[in-house]
């Protein structure tokens, strides 16, 4: 059932994306619907960037694969053109009349005006690069973020993809040289990476350049991607992997050879530049764009700010009650939940045989929330996500875990990596709110359940808004303690609490670096005394935010937003509230700004809920 389901569902994929296109040609340039506007632009954004293509899991080693042998473009040029590409859209969206749009199509309209518009909002700042802030940096960078596509967003499922797995490979040696030419570029206009994040980005690539080219985890997940393939036999995968060696000795190695060089020569610069973006060219205006980008709301730098404080103090207030509960009175909040971190009965062994036991628990976790969700949930995802550990080389400058989505055409299953670089920086009494956030009914549950959606663009299937797919996964974690997922394990809710006061701790921090001018050590220093974490797990999550300014304001906006529409539905439904009914009109309209998601659920108010007599 489970191999009939993927096919049809591949051909499904393909006739879209052919019929979206052939919908444009038969009506000279103008689409019959909205719907097919949008997937004949995103088809065509797909094709300038073939990374994507792969991610999203359309096409790759079909008779429609044209495109996963190549990697998606760097520079001035690439930037440019998708700036044009964007305004074209935006153009081609509003020829719409929306007042003669219905339902869903005037949401399609709204998500594609409001996106297009935000991610043109940037064209000002002419010292980007077409990878965004810092096309080279630890966590963010396309460096970096090459590393983790090629080991999981390439999926190897036949000779083709196997072929073209070498051909990206060959392919990081122009793309490397590019990504360091484009850092050398901003480097001139005055755009260098503070030093915290220059040092951490050396690191990464002495990490990923330390292994024998043979024991590369380049190409030591190849092999175990190839091994998993039945049509390739041994001499064929042997051939396949000595063609892997020699690419990363004498292409990849190489090239992060040269950029390692860049970064030692931008040390002096590095030095120089302080944490927040407010030091850039109009820096001050490109927080307030990222603002908007990511949160997707008008907050103000300062009102994030205040919000953020408030929360810290009210969460602080809950954590206090579970501590003196316990007997634990003595020292700061942040200082007694540290000593509960440091407490060796609540961490597994730094050892092959820990680290197992690290990911089963995980999947234990998993598989024990699955069992709720049918009670509050129309649709549950019927695939449980894949709990792996994150590839080693990206461990040092990543969070504790992440999700990434599903491939479309079901060849690769949404993955749970979980980080394992040091297993004391995630004590026991933490593991259920990383697992309700990055998987059920989290992550796993928006995304799986947006793939699922018919009759909906594929943009809107993509979670291509921070606020609304952060805001869920947080959201994801209160609803859990909810539902009982914490009864009698009131360490485990301290867990909860601790994840949520780090999220509004971002609030603070986050604006205190790049409006404010927090120094980086000020950031790591209000962090810490407030929310209890390790040091080393601080320093790693400041120095993301100085790398991604904004980002880690949407989690806290999105939840807030996510609770304030369930209290406005409760209150408009009486006791005819229905929490499947509020979950579907959430997950089930695909990925929104929250100016839209607010629309939405206002609508299905108006539409639903009972009316009251003399209203």
């Amino acid at each position: 059932m489970r191999k009939v389901w993927k096919v049809t569902r591949w051909i499904g994929l393909v006739l879209l994306v052919v019929l979206a296109y052939a919908g444009y040609r038969i009506v000279w340039g103008h689409p019959f619907t909205i719907n097919q506007l949008s997937n004949r632009q995103s088809l065509l954004f797909l094709k300038d960037n073939p990374e994507l293509f792969s991610t999203i899991g359309i096409a790759d080693g079909t008779v429609f694969d044209y495109h996963s042998d190549k990697l998606t473009a760097v520079g001035n040029a690439k930037r440019d053109h998708d700036y044009d590409t964007l305004q074209k859209y935006l153009a081609e969206v509003r020829k719409f009349d929306r007042a003669r749009l219905k339902g869903q199509d005037q949401i399609t309209y709204d998500v594609l005006v409001d996106f297009y518009s935000s991610q043109l909002a940037m064209r000002r700042f002419d010292w980007l690069s077409s990878e965004g802030l810092y096309p080279v940096s630890p966590m963010f960078g396309s460096e970096a973020q090459l590393l983790s596509f090629m080991q999981t967003g390439h999926v190897v499922k036949n000779d083709k993809t196997a072929r073209n797995y070498v051909a990206r490979l060959i392919a990081m040696d122009p793309k490397l040289d590019a990504l360091t030419a484009d850092m050398l570029r901003q480097a001139a206009l005055g755009v260098v990476l503070p030093v915290s994040l220059l040092e951490k980005t050396i690191g990464v690539i002495d990490a990923t350049v330390q292994p024998a080219p043979a024991q590369n985890e380049l190409v030591t997940s190849f092999v175990s991607r190839m091994d998993a393939v039945k049509s390739l036999d041994a001499k064929r995968k042997s051939q396949l992997q000595a063609q892997a060696v020699v690419a990363v000795r004498d292409q990849v190695y190489p090239a992060y050879e040269r950029m390692r060089g860049a970064l030692v020569a931008l040390r002096p610069a590095a030095a120089t530049q302080s944490a927040g973006v407010n030091r850039l060219p109009d820096g001050a205006a490109f927080y307030d764009a990222m603002l908007w980008q990511q949160t997707t709301s008008n907050y103000t730098a300062e009102q994030l700010h205040a919000l953020g404080l408030s929360e810290v103090a009210r969460i602080t207030r809950e954590m206090q009650v579970i501590l003196d509960a316990r007997g634990i009175k003595q020292g700061t909040i942040a200082a007694r939940v540290k000593e509960l971190q440091n407490d060796p009965q609540y961490h597994m062994a730094n050892t092959d045989l820990g680290r197992a036991q690290f990911l089963a628990r995980y999947r234990q976790l998993l598989v024990e929330v699955n069992a709720h969700m049918p009670e509050y949930f129309r649709v549950v995802p019927k695939e449980m996500p894949s709990v792996e550990r994150l590839p080693e080389s990206l461990e040092k400058g990543s969070a504790a875990a992440q999700y990434q989505g599903a491939a479309m055409d079901g060849s690769r299953p949404g993955i749970f990596a979980v980080n394992e670089r040091d297993l004391n920086e995630t004590p026991t009494w933490g593991m259920k709110t990383l697992a309700y956030h990055e998987g059920i009914p989290g992550h796993h549950f928006q995304m799986s359940i947006a793939m699922t959606l018919k009759g909906l663009p594929v943009i809107r299937q993509l979670g291509i808004y921070t606020a609304y797919a952060e805001g869920w996964a947080l959201y994801a974690e209160r609803f859990a303690a909810e539902i009982g997922m914490y009864k009698d394990d009131p360490l485990g809710d301290l867990g909860r609490l601790q994840s949520e006061i780090f999220r509004a701790a971002r609030l603070v921090v986050d604006t205190g670096i790049h409006a404010k001018g927090w120094t980086r050590e000020q950031a790591i220093q209000y962090m810490v005394e407030n929310t209890g974490m390790s040091d080393t797990e601080v320093t790693t999550e400041i120095e993301r935010y100085m790398a991604l300014p904004g980002q880690a304001c949407a989690y806290k906006v999105g939840e807030l937003k996510i609770l304030e529409l369930r209290a406005r539905a409760q209150a408009a439904f009486g006791d005819k509230f229905s929490i499947k009914d509020f979950h579907a009109v959430i997950l089930e309209n695909g990925a929104l700004p929250l100016t839209v998601l607010d629309k939405v659920v206002d609508e299905w108010i108006t539409r639903a809920a009972p009316k009251r007599v003399g209203a």
